[in-house]
């Protein structure tokens, strides 16, 4: 059986993936990450995976691709923003936006096509990362994923379980690392 610390990429990956933007080669890797998440051990998350891969399959690239574009990217309260939610202080947003941003630098990496804030960006990196420094990446989204889920609650979308799928992976990390 897989442990924590060699799960977590997996499971990051994949949810980074199905909440990137659906284009063509997006819908080619569904196969792939099927087969991964078939192979992982937790089954909640295994689970919840291929709950949300059968819901997309089903609805199809049109519709899915709507849906996508309609929640993630139109609306204010359900984008993949993590320092959107929060507006009522640009400063204050500013800050974090410039805290995420460090967070792709001290690790050695830099965006050029994304905002550092971009939660796919984000569990990518965490993925790439040891388990104590991808704790911490985590560590740092964990509110700002419990807002976005809150909203997505609010919103009812399937996608929320993905947001547990987050928050579970960083309660299982920190008490690992700790």
């Amino acid at each position: 059986m897989m442990t924590q610390a060699t799960e977590y990429p997996k499971t990051l990956s994949l949810v980074a993936h199905l909440f990137a933007y659906p284009h063509d080669e997006w819908w080619d890797n569904l196969p792939y990450c099927r087969k991964t998440a078939d192979s992982l051990a937790n089954p909640q998350n295994r689970q919840i995976i291929l709950d949300t891969l059968d819901y997309i399959e089903v609805m199809g690239h049109k519709e899915y691709e709507e849906l996508y574009v309609r929640t993630f990217e139109f609306s204010n309260n359900t984008n993949l923003y993590l320092t959107m939610h929060d507006r009522t202080d640009f400063g204050k947003q500013a800050r974090e936006m410039l805290e995420f941003k460090n967070l792709f630098l001290d690790n050695g990496y830099d965006l050029n096509k994304e905002l550092p804030d971009f939660l796919p960006a984000l569990l990518e990196l965490a993925a790439h990362l040891p388990a104590a420094e991808a704790c911490k990446v985590l560590a740092r989204m964990q509110p700002k994923v419990e807002l976005l889920r809150q909203r997505f609650v609010e919103a009812r979308l399937a996608h929320t379980f993905l947001l547990d799928v987050i928050l579970t992976e960083t309660d299982e990390m920190e008490g690992a690392t700790a």
